[in-house]
């Protein structure tokens, strides 16, 4: 029994942070997550292009388009990534603005996310060029032939002979090219881009908790990794048909 009149402190309820808690952050990362897709689903669409023009210039029998399909890959293969990136980013709106002034039209603001498109998209595509190019070159030149003498014109050659086998040469390439973009998107973040990596900083200097958010950053990306190589397995699949695998 406890004397009369005694009082016993009030018990305190103590409050424990799960290490787990994003902290309100979850929306502006999930934001960012998309962001990130998007850019580099729309940069490998513009490298994709970038690198089929390139590969025919460099196969071409003019000498104006090899040259100019060797100049654009020679420059963006030897200079590094995060300098051409700021070069066209600041470059990019210089040039459309003396566009605008001297066709008299209104002033046209590149956002970060059109801007980050068409930069990672012109650097990639180099390096799509000669992945496509070894491609071509694969191919067996009595393929196209062949197509040629039944009557085939040569886009529906190139759109049901050389270029179906040419991605089954190129897949390789490709699939590593696709993962060095999609990890190259960080860059765009400091164009101000809020893209994963913008988020999660965001977040980490918010919450003071930086190592948590660039481990969670790492893992978003991981797992875009892993789904891509699911992804690529099944294009893989897709343009093996028919062909007989090797076995050492």
């Amino acid at each position: 029994m406890r004397p009369h009149g005694t009082v016993f402190p009030a018990t305190r309820t103590i409050k424990v942070r799960p290490m787990l808690s994003l902290q309100g952050y979850g929306p502006q990362i999930w934001d960012g997550t998309l962001t990130t897709i998007e850019l580099s689903l729309g940069s490998l669409a513009l490298s994709f292009a970038l690198g089929l023009l390139g590969a025919a210039g460099k196969l071409s029998k003019q000498p104006i388009a090899q040259m100019l399909a060797t100049i654009y890959t020679t420059i963006i293969r030897g200079i590094p990534d995060l300098v051409l990136m700021l070069l066209l980013f600041f470059s990019l709106q210089i040039w459309l603005n003396e566009l605008t002034d001297y066709l008299g039209w209104d002033q046209i603001n590149l956002d970060p996310f059109t801007a980050g498109i068409i930069t990672l998209g012109f650097i990639y595509g180099a390096y799509f060029t000669e992945t496509f190019r070894g491609a071509f070159m694969a191919v067996p030149k009595g393929q196209g032939e062949a197509a040629l003498s039944l009557g085939m014109n040569k886009n529906l050659v190139f759109r049901r002979i050389l270029f179906p086998q040419m991605m089954r040469f190129a897949l390789p390439g490709l699939a590593n090219n696709w993962q060095v973009i999609l990890k190259a998107t960080a860059l765009v973040s400091i164009i101000g881009l809020s893209d994963v990596i913008k988020a999660t900083q965001d977040a980490g200097r918010s919450t003071f908790r930086m190592f948590f958010f660039s481990v969670l950053a790492a893992l978003i990306y991981l797992v875009l990794t892993v789904l891509s190589n699911g992804v690529i397995k099944l294009l893989e699949r897709r343009y093996a048909v028919g062909v007989r695998k090797m076995t050492i």
